[in-house]
């Protein structure tokens, strides 16, 4: 028998046209495949029959089994898939270049060719690859360190949009914990000011989650932040799924990693009214209906590949889009926002029971305390997404440590630091792993932490987060060493676009082009793990006893460098230097205002706050609490030694000064008062430094009472005697406001009053985001400003027109204020001397805010290698005069 296609060698030759062969050929071929695959058919069941979808279903099937990843030709590509065209080369020369490899241990010096948006040469780069002169953008970095552009794996940049508006807030669902079907992408708003901040900072790819309202909230897309031509949200996306926009997918080729967001805790919880307990079972249920459609899925497979059709036959490949992208997760990995131990425990043996990896938990603020928990996970150890210092704002936050970082890092757990912006603004993500790498953590893993380390949990790392040859082209290029205190971006380059064409930079010293030489915080470190994350913070010894403090270099007054004596005052002899570690310093204690520090230890925990005071705008004081005259003072609610108040002390900061709480949109905030926050309770000695500070209220849009309203209150206030609860000449007037349109009106009524009363009228500022606009005018008017916070940012409407300070604008708002000798608390590196640095943050916020500190009464804040205005500095003692105790740490 001869087989088929084959040819007979007897028969005589023939000449074939190229065409005409390859028609033969492939029609015996096609021959071929039909009857082998009729024989198999048969071999399974004569009366089956190969449906005529049968190669699709069989792609589909084989697509199951692949793993993500990239396409084994992508480090062939000459050019970016996010390429935009008419972009040109970019050469830097002479840079020292921070690439991400060797554990991030690898820097070098030299050059970066960057073209159609890849790198394309790094290190030594021959001049005959350069391209000419007219075509290329030449950038001499002059020595300046450069970096792979930051990967924020926690942001809700888009989905909550800034400014913050009912009509942009698209970040979180109410129909129920479980929506696994719902895309971050979907809600994505391009015209966010937060992207250009971002980049401002050098973040250049954020992974966009929903909100943690539900237990499952979303997908996620990871997006660079840069504008594209086509404006759209689509253009943004970085290796987003296959098929995600309806398209059709190659089933040859490996898929992309998805990112689905959860939720454990309080936050689900709060939502539905639900218990740990109700939201663990809400994911079990999920997790087992896409079981279902997974084994029935695997099911279909195994007999389609055995070409068990018969078996199949009325049957269709069993999916539902609402839950296929969970069905997806059991093949991969899962992003998920948890805080506590016992949170983690049950992910974690939900992960074994489903048999699906997790790719990070975020936020986490106890995954320190648990790392062998976090070791038993289905497939891998997660990785920590976590935040360096914030915390403590609910219960499941509380235990938070600035010491996390460093702990997970010797447990070998991938460590990463995220915005989670708004909550932090993204802008300052490279800051979050400097404080963290002040506080232990190392210096290549805390710069790898917002760099390599999010790509590869990403699964982006064949593309992102280092500088090598064939890597998308996203670079910073910094004023001083990543994790100096203030480093900022000189310029930021996106798929090979710089992003700022006229970017403004400040000279930095050359003590910030390495990496500050951070103190020894191993003690601390375990005895947080010792105490559960709840370790004393009260000194170690407190004395009025004499201490004698050696090798101080330098010693702070209140206002200018007056020496570098030692310092005589207490019991023992206490070196602040060593061979190994700068000299000491001291320093005067600093001035904290806050609008709740002393009155909340845990924000969201009504019994742990003193509670908003009642609004007359809202309601009618009562009688017994003074009715028109009603003035709370923040004194009689204050707590003192909460954990808040220890741990700002024993980082140098003395004296806090709080007003009662105000409520949302609220105008009345009371009477401020100055405490120690080393006093153990409001009896001891020195612990009221003044019972009264000054009178606060808020002018702000948004609440149910006018502007005009709020000034017409105001000015009833200001009009009353003092014994009524007039405050003219008697206290500063503290009024939270940021709009300068509102500022400009409260000037206007400051001189109305004053010209009534003939009484000075002190008027302080805070917040005052827009007060730059107005610098003369409130230099004229002798007014003071508290700019809060001094990091600005247009989160709602009042603050949008906002000085970002360099690289988006020259000056900063404290820089213009300054200028205009404005009296000012806030930051600015590029005007101020670090005499008058440590001025804003003791006497001139004392003189804003009415605090008088008589001479000799001011207390001192001593610090070994280095001061309190930098990275390398770390309290040891705080000696108080009004006290009369030396605290010793």
């Amino acid at each position: 028998m001869t087989a088929v296609g084959s040819i007979n060698a007897n028969a005589p030759s023939r000449r074939h046209s190229p065409g005409r062969t390859v028609v033969v050929l492939a029609v015996a071929a096609l021959g071929a495949l039909i009857f082998q695959a009729s024989l198999l058919s048969f071999s399974v069941n004569p009366r089956a029959r190969v449906p005529l979808h049968a190669q699709e279903v069989l792609d589909k099937c084989r697509a199951l089994t692949l793993k993500p990843g990239p396409p084994s030709t992508f480090n062939n590509r000459s050019g970016s898939d996010r390429f935009q065209a008419g972009t040109r080369p970019v050469y830097i020369h002479d840079a020292t270049i921070w690439t991400g490899r060797l554990q991030g241990l690898e820097v070098i010096r030299g050059g970066i060719l960057i073209d159609r948006g890849l790198i394309k040469a790094v290190g030594h780069v021959p001049h005959s690859i350069l391209p000419s002169r007219d075509d290329l953008v030449y950038i001499d970095a002059k020595g300046a360190w450069v970096t792979p552009g930051l990967v924020d794996m926690h942001s809700h940049l888009g989905a909550m949009s800034s400014p913050l508006l009912n009509g942009a807030d698209d970040v979180n669902s109410e129909k129920g914990p479980i929506v696994p079907w719902l895309r971050s992408l979907d809600a994505l708003n391009t015209h966010d000011e937060g992207y250009e901040h971002s980049m401002a900072g050098g973040v250049t790819t954020s992974l966009i989650l929903p909100g943690s309202g539900n237990a499952i909230g979303g997908q996620a897309f990871v997006i660079k932040l840069r504008p594209t031509q086509e404006r759209s949200p689509s253009a943004m996306l970085l290796e987003p799924p296959f098929g995600f926009n309806g398209s059709d997918v190659d089933s040859g080729t490996p898929p992309r990693w998805r990112h689905m967001k959860h939720a454990c805790g309080e936050n689900p919880a709060g939502s539905y009214g639900d218990t740990r307990m109700d939201t663990t079972w809400a994911y079990r249920h999920a997790y087992d209906t896409a079981r279902k459609i997974k084994t029935a899925q695997d099911d279909y497979c195994s007999k389609a590949t055995v070409g068990d059709w018969q078996s199949l036959a009325g049957r269709e490949f069993p999916e539902e889009l609402q839950w296929e992208s969970v069905v997806d997760l059991l093949r991969g990995r899962v992003h998920t926002h948890c805080y506590e131990a016992l949170d983690f425990d049950n992910f974690i043996r939900m992960s074994n029971e489903f048999q699906f990896p997790v790719a990070a938990f975020h936020h986490a603020s106890e995954a320190y305390l648990v790392p062998d928990v976090l070791k038993r996970a289905y497939g891998n150890t997660p990785a920590i997404a976590t935040f360096a210092t914030f915390g403590r704002a609910k219960r499941e936050f509380y235990r938070q440590s600035e010491f996390a970082p460093r702990i997970l890092a010797e447990h070998d757990i991938p460590v990463i630091m995220k915005s989670d912006h708004p909550a932090l603004f993204a802008r300052y993500l490279m800051h979050d792993a400097a404080q963290a790498h002040y506080f232990g953590l190392s210096e290549n893993i805390a710069l790898a932490s917002v760099m390599s380390t999010p790509a590869e949990v990403l699964g982006l790392d064949h593309r992102i987060g280092f500088i090598k040859d064939g890597y998308d082209a996203d670079l910073v290029i910094w004023d001083s060493h990543p994790l100096s205190l203030g480093a900022t971006p000189a310029q930021v380059i996106i798929d090979g676009i710089l992003q700022f064409p006229a970017p403004y930079a400040v000279a930095k010293p050359p003590s910030h082009q390495a990496a500050p030489h951070t103190p020894d915080f191993t003690r601390e470190a375990a005895e947080t793990v010792e105490h559960e994350g709840l370790p004393p913070l009260a000194p170690r010894l407190s004395t009025a006893g004499t201490v004698v403090f050696t090798g101080v270099a330098d010693v702070w007054a209140r206002t200018t460098n007056i020496s570098s004596e030692p310092i005589t005052n207490t019991l023992a002899d206490m070196p602040l230097a060593s061979s190994s570690s700068p000299a000491g310093a001291s320093s005067p204690g600093l001035t904290v205002f806050t609008s709740s520090l002393g009155l909340e230890e845990i924000v969201l925990e009504p019994s742990t706050r003193d509670g908003p005071v009642l609004d007359p705008l809202a309601h009618t004081p009562p009688s017994v609490a003074g009715g028109a005259g009603y003035l709370p003072r923040a004194l009689d609610g204050l707590q003192f030694a909460s954990r808040t108040a220890l741990l700002a002390y024993r980082s140098g900061v003395t004296t806090g000064v709080s007003a009662p709480i105000r409520g949302p949109y609220a105008f009345l905030g009371g009477l401020s008062a100055a405490f120690a926050l080393g006093a153990p309770h409001k009896l001891a000695r020195g612990a009221v430094v003044q019972q009264v500070a000054a009178l606060h209220v808020a002018l702000q849009r948004g609440g149910a009472a006018s502007v005009g309203t709020q000034v017409a209150a105001l000015r009833r206030y200001l009009s009353a005697p003092r014994g009524r609860g007039g405050a003219v000449g008697s206290v500063p007037l503290v009024v939270e406001v940021h709009s300068a349109d509102i500022i400009a009106t409260l000037l206007v009524l400051k001189r109305e009053v004053e010209e009534r009363s003939g009484v000075p009228l002190r008027l302080t500022l805070s917040g005052a985001t827009e007060a730059h606009l107005l610098a003369k005018e409130l230099c004229e008017a002798g007014v003071g400003v508290i700019v809060m916070t001094p990091r600005p940012y247009p989160l709602t409407w009042d603050q949008r027109r906002l000085l970002a300070g360099p690289p988006l604008t020259e000056e900063s708002a404290i820089a213009r204020l300054i200028k205009h000798n404005v009296t000012a608390l806030g930051e600015s590196p590029d005007v101020l001397t670090k005499s008058a640095a440590f001025a804003l943050v003791t006497s001139n916020v004392e003189k804003l805010l009415g605090v008088e500190v008589g001479p000799g009464e001011g207390d001192i804040v001593v610090t070994s290698g280095g001061d309190l205005l930098g990275f390398e500095g770390k309290v040891v003692a705080v000696i108080s005069p009004r006290r009369g105790a030396v605290d010793l740490f």
